[in-house]
């Protein structure tokens, strides 16, 4: 059996002997909740990409400015957060309600070491759940009753599809997942995406490491990732790569790699 960093035993149904989106992105951000199968894949991809835990970083740190952006500027106060990975500092709903203390949230994810552990996490107050479900199951999610629970659909939800839709493949039809919750959510709701981006010249050999030991991580075009917001008004900035999306602080050099390997944006659906 793998070992876990923490010494806990794994979760009913935790494989331990192959490597999980999740855990691998928790053992980036220096998390706790994972297993060594996790590790050895991280080391893996640090081989090819040695700042591989910077793009996990700007991608973390990209997470809390939209959601501050959605909170804040674009007054959301419901969020939908689909693949959203093992808890750490600073989730949605901790940024969301430090701006809109009434805001609600819902996590999904397939992972199953994300509802053990989220749920030991979350508040019990109502304002928050988390559903064991696969986000390539739209109509599953969308019907299920602790999301209907905690979301009015009547009132703008933020669908956040946070470093995830490059997990699918494109036979998979990821376009066409992100139109199903786009469909169910009403005009003026925000649609968050980032993604993994293929226009740095190191973007081949890390996608060749990702299907290597993860099996998934497609890296997308510009255009590609634009494409997602079919139907939206794209706020500015628009797409752009991650350290440009909402900055704290305006970018006086140039990119390093892993500031160039993802990009995302934030469109309201018309």
């Amino acid at each position: 059996m793998g070992e876990h960093e923490n010494g806990d035993r794994p979760p009913a149904g935790v494989d331990v002997e192959r490597a999980s989106i999740a855990r691998a992105y928790d053992a980036l951000l220096g998390g706790t909740d994972h297993f060594a199968v996790d590790r050895a894949a991280v080391a893996e991809l640090r081989k090819v990409c040695p700042e591989i835990t910077d793009v996990a970083v700007h991608n973390r740190r990209a997470l809390g400015r939209g959601v501050r952006h959605l909170a804040g500027e674009l007054g959301i106060r419901q969020f939908l957060d689909l693949g959203s990975g093992l808890p750490t500092a600073q989730n949605t709903h901790q940024v969301a309600q430090s701006l809109v203390p009434d805001a609600r949230v819902v996590y999904v994810d397939i992972d199953p070491m994300v509802p053990a552990h989220s749920r030991a996490l979350l508040p019990d107050d109502g304002s928050t759940a988390v559903i064991a479900a696969d986000l390539r199951e739209p109509e599953t999610i969308l019907g299920h009753p602790d999301l209907h629970k905690i979301i009015d659909f009547e009132e703008p939800v933020a669908v956040l599809l946070v470093a995830i839709l490059h997990h699918l493949h494109d036979d998979e039809d990821p376009r066409g997942i992100v139109e199903a919750y786009l469909g169910a959510v009403p005009p003026g709701s925000p649609l968050f995406v980032t993604h993994f981006c293929s226009s740095s010249p190191d973007a081949p050999a890390l996608e060749k490491a990702f299907h290597g030991v993860l099996g998934t991580g497609r890296f997308r075009s510009m255009e590609e990732i634009r494409a997602y917001f079919d139907g939206t008004d794209l706020q500015p900035p628009g797409v752009v790569y991650l350290p440009d999306l909402y900055p704290e602080v305006p970018r006086i050099r140039d990119f390093t790699v892993a500031g160039r390997l993802m990009a995302g944006g934030i469109g309201v659906r018309r």
